[in-house]
């Protein structure tokens, strides 16, 4: 068994990977908000200047000579602007205010703030935080209201302030969005903690400590009476491991009991043998009542015998797992039949209706086991029948089904008892005959299910027939 889990560690634990998560999903939300929050901060920003420069048109309407404007007044107007020039549009004529004695560039980007879809927007804040700082817009709208509804203003001005601006409006969004999501994250993980992270760490430290001492009964989880799910939980784990303890418990009490039964059974069987050796002695005997009831003796010490064979023979099965390799079934049969002391009986037909090409990947040992049982309970059935039967008969056949094959192992004797067959693959409890054990039939059916395959009785009129089915997968010929 491989050593229990230890606790996780203070950073590796449920709780660090939660708070971790809440607050990467609320910054990946924040994100999501930031990117048109930033869109609309540069277009606020952008309008702000390209309504003073739509004041300065305004004032190029009521002025009949704007060449003649003086110099303080247009660079007032750019100045509050932040702009380098203004240039307005009507009617096919263009007026252009400049710094006085400045240069115009001789490239800008062109910004259109008549396009107002988000897209928009938010592209033109990405390509001012990553590219703006040296260049030069050239801001375009509609001069609404300014007597002419085709008039279009240009502003061109400097990119620089409004990528210092961005970028400290970035920041304080980064930082206002840490302390949304710790804050955020705190609470949550607070409410989470008290609902599910303690009571998992508590059902996990219970399961890992239970696992250590499973025969410790204070370890036994106490449940806290929760009514959801994790309550549920708490239910179910204290009822398992209640149930682990007291199988424990009676597993090691019947470990002890099988063990003074095996060697207590181990000396009566050396004791019923010596026993065997003297009666065989009396039976030498020419004392008329000795050979009266010599025979009964003898048969008396043999069922004891055979009962301390079997019970030692059921305590020495293992459960080691079948190891299979292509086996000839018919030959299988045949080997069995001998074992099982049909082959040459005197009374008892035997016959072996397995065709010659079947071939089977079955564990040799393990199934020869579980033939030799039927075979051999199936002769003892007949034998004690005796002349109740007028043509005794054992008969192995075998059938291909769609997902499974079936060997069966038929007899034409009494059949069962009703007694026999309620209890018929328990140990100590299915014999078929007087003094039995029912050992034979429950280590069949183990071997049987651990090819995963099953052992079925099916009654006949007369006799008994046992069917053991197993997958077609198992079949090679």
């Amino acid at each position: 068994m491989s050593e229990p889990r230890r606790m996780p560690g203070p950073f590796a634990g449920l709780s660090v990977k939660l708070i971790a998560t809440i607050t990467l999903v609320i910054l990946a939300v924040e994100i999501v908000i930031y990117l048109p929050s930033a869109g609309n901060y540069r277009a606020a920003w952008l309008n702000d200047r390209l309504r003073i420069g739509i004041v300065a048109a305004r004032v190029l309407d009521v002025v009949p000579d704007v060449m003649n404007l003086p110099a303080m007044l247009t660079d007032n107007l750019l100045n509050s602007a932040g702009a380098i020039a203004i240039v307005y549009r009507r009617n096919g004529q263009s007026q252009l205010i400049e710094l006085d004695g400045g240069a115009l560039p001789h490239e800008a980007v062109t910004v259109d703030m008549r396009d107002t879809d988000y897209a928009t927007l938010i592209m033109g804040a990405l390509d001012t935080l990553l590219h703006g700082g040296e260049r030069t817009l050239r801001v375009v709208g509609n001069s609404n209201g300014a007597g002419d509804a085709d008039a279009e203003v240009e502003v061109l001005i400097a990119e620089a302030p409004l990528h210092r601006d961005l970028v400290a409006y970035s920041w304080s969004i980064v930082l206002l969005s840490l302390l949304v999501a710790v804050l955020t994250a705190g609470v949550l993980y607070l409410l989470v903690s008290r609902l599910l992270i303690v009571p998992i760490r508590r059902l996990t430290a219970n399961m890992v400590a239970y696992r250590e001492a499973p025969e410790n009964a204070a370890l036994i989880i106490a449940p806290t009476g929760r009514k959801d799910e994790l309550g549920i939980l708490e239910n179910e784990l204290a009822a398992m491991e209640t149930d682990i303890f007291s199988m424990l418990r009676q597993r090691r009490h019947l470990a002890d009991l099988g063990l003074a039964v095996a060697k207590i059974n181990h000396d009566l069987r050396n004791t019923l043998t010596s026993a065997q050796l003297l009666s065989d002695q009396v039976v030498a005997l020419d004392d008329p009542k000795i050979q009266r009831l010599a025979p009964r003796l003898l048969h008396s010490i043999d069922k004891a015998v055979a009962f301390a064979e079997s019970v030692l023979d059921y305590g020495r099965q293992s459960g080691t797992p079948p190891k299979p390799v292509p086996v000839d079934l018919r030959a299988l049969v045949d080997e069995s039949a001998i074992d099982a002391g049909l082959r040459g009986h005197p009374r008892i037909a035997w016959v072996n209706a397995v065709p010659d090409a079947v071939t089977l990947r079955v564990d040799p040992d393990q199934m020869g086991r579980v033939l030799v049982n039927l075979l051999k309970n199936g002769r003892e059935a007949l034998e004690g029948a005796g002349e109740a039967i007028a043509a005794p008969r054992l008969t192995v056949s075998f059938a291909a089904g769609a997902d499974t094959y079936t060997i069966s192992v038929a007899d034409n004797g009494p059949g069962l008892l009703p007694r026999a067959r309620e209890n018929l693959f328990v140990a100590f409890e299915g014999s078929a005959r007087a003094g039995g054990t029912g050992l034979g039939l429950a280590i069949a059916r183990e071997l049987v299910v651990a090819h995963g395959g099953t052992l079925a009785y099916v009654p006949l009129d007369p006799g008994t027939r046992f069917d053991i089915a197993l997958p077609t997968a198992t079949r090679l010929g």
